[in-house]
């Protein structure tokens, strides 16, 4: 778990982590994030002579922002925690809760790689492949709390099993796991992971060129279908995919703009604030409640 204290203007005051330890159960793990923020707004009142006066809390799985309900959660074993009740309980100031890659979205859109966007795409390359829609400074969640779910359009009909049941994911194929997945098979070292290939690539390996472009190629194909529903003014690409720089941003570049017909060639760019989005995003969602507070 990564938190912060976060100023008015989106400075990281302080920052910290903690194990999840979420071996020890569920109900474990929220007490541990309750203990966690109680103890984070001590050390401002301590250390920066004043109490935060509100809290965001980014999750990951399933969220509902509006009741404020973590509903589904697998990695943690959650199911229908209403988090933002319990943290408004255990600090006494009002609690923005938000799902992980938004959040971090939100934070790369308005003061980050995005800033100055009014519409932006942020695209995380990690495990799995999610999105983050920003329209006018905020993200666009859907009606259902699903939207930007990136990494399940299909691509390649015929591809792989994803285990949303679908198959031939964008995820499945260019996400940091499918790359370490292919370049494992194609290398022959069940060791070698995304960024072993990657190093590969920029020696000249002509098997890892394969397995780079074919995820290339695939993430382009996705990227299109996107742009083309979306039209974005910049395209953030993040997440540790992204951490490969200008061996992932100049193909990639070059396969989406050999694909688009009529549609407007956004600004590709990689994404700014590495792993402090989430806290910053967090922040940004906090200070967004109180001005909601105060407009209202």
């Amino acid at each position: 778990m990564k938190a912060a204290l976060v100023g008015t203007d989106g400075t990281l005051l302080h920052e910290a982590r903690r194990a999840t330890n979420r071996e020890r159960g569920a109900d474990a793990v929220v007490e541990t994030i309750l203990a966690f923020a109680a103890d984070l707004r001590a050390h401002g009142e301590k250390h920066l002579g004043e109490s935060a006066v509100a809290a965001g809390v980014a999750v990951p799985g399933i969220v509902d922002a509006e009741k404020g309900i973590a509903v589904y959660a697998a990695n943690l074993g959650w199911r229908d925690v209403p988090l933002r009740a319990l943290l408004g309980e255990r600090l006494g100031v009002p609690v923005a809760l938000g799902h992980d890659v938004r959040t971090g979205g939100l934070a790369e859109g308005r003061i980050g790689a995005g800033r100055g966007s009014d519409r932006f795409l942020f695209v995380p390359l990690g495990t799995g492949i999610a999105g983050a829609i920003g329209i006018a400074g905020a993200i666009e969640a859907g009606a259902h709390g699903d939207a930007g779910e990136i990494g399940h359009i299909v691509v390649r009909p015929d591809g792989p099993d994803c285990s949303c049941g679908q198959r031939g994911c964008l995820e499945t194929l260019a996400s940091a796991a499918a790359v370490t997945r292919a370049w494992a098979a194609a290398s022959g070292d069940p060791a070698a992971d995304a960024a072993d290939c990657a190093k590969a690539v920029e020696s000249g390996d002509p098997a890892a060129v394969r397995v780079w472009q074919d995820a290339v190629d695939a993430l382009a194909a996705g990227l299109v279908t996107a742009l083309t529903l979306l039209d974005p003014g910049t395209l953030i690409i993040g997440g540790g995919l992204a951490e490969a720089g200008e061996t992932l941003f100049t193909p990639l570049r070059a396969a989406v703009e050999e694909r688009i017909t009529f549609q407007k060639l956004p600004h590709i760019v990689p994404a700014a604030l590495g792993d402090t989005a989430g806290c910053l995003g967090a922040g940004l969602l906090a200070w967004d409640l109180l001005s909601t507070e105060v407009s209202a």
